[in-house]
């Protein structure tokens, strides 16, 4: 688990369970490794607009739909490549962010639809570690803008 994100949760008081599987490099397959449905594993994918990356947090089973994303944030949003990123997530491993933009200075922006989820599930800065947490606390810290921008499939 990223250093930073443990300090974040414990010195926030939050409860949560770290769980560890075998490496998993997509949404999905972390989600089938930690017998989680795709619903409930929140994915965290960058995008970039003209001039700010962002934080997108949505359900492991549904996809970014840029062009609703793009009239959220007021200008065209694309997918970040992973050079464009790698800087800015230090402790993490590549792709393996947590949805916590605040710890790296990121707007973070969350699909309604996993608003319908007590907890939720999410990369904790590797490939081999996640931490489920109610979906309430990942709201209350994150200061998410909430909003339909994901798609399923």
């Amino acid at each position: 688990m990223s250093a930073r994100l443990k300090t974040y949760l414990d010195d926030n008081k939050i409860h949560y369970t770290m769980m560890s599987h075998s490496p998993a490099y997509t949404a999905q397959s972390a989600a089938a490794t930690l017998h989680v449905p795709g619903k409930e594993l929140a994915k965290t994918v960058v995008v970039s607009t003209a001039d700010q990356p962002a934080l997108a947090v949505l359900p492991a089973s549904f996809h970014v739909n840029l062009k609703k994303l793009g009239e959220l944030l007021g200008k065209p949003a694309r997918l970040a490549s992973e050079q464009e990123f790698i800087s800015l997530f230090p402790d993490c491993e590549l792709g393996a962010m947590p949805p916590f933009g605040q710890l790296y200075k990121l707007p973070v922006y969350v699909d309604r639809a996993l608003e319908a989820d007590e907890e939720i599930v999410f990369n904790a800065g590797t490939h081999r570690d996640a931490v489920r947490m109610k979906y309430a606390d990942f709201k209350r810290l994150a200061s998410p803008r909430v909003a339909d921008f994901a798609a399923k499939g």
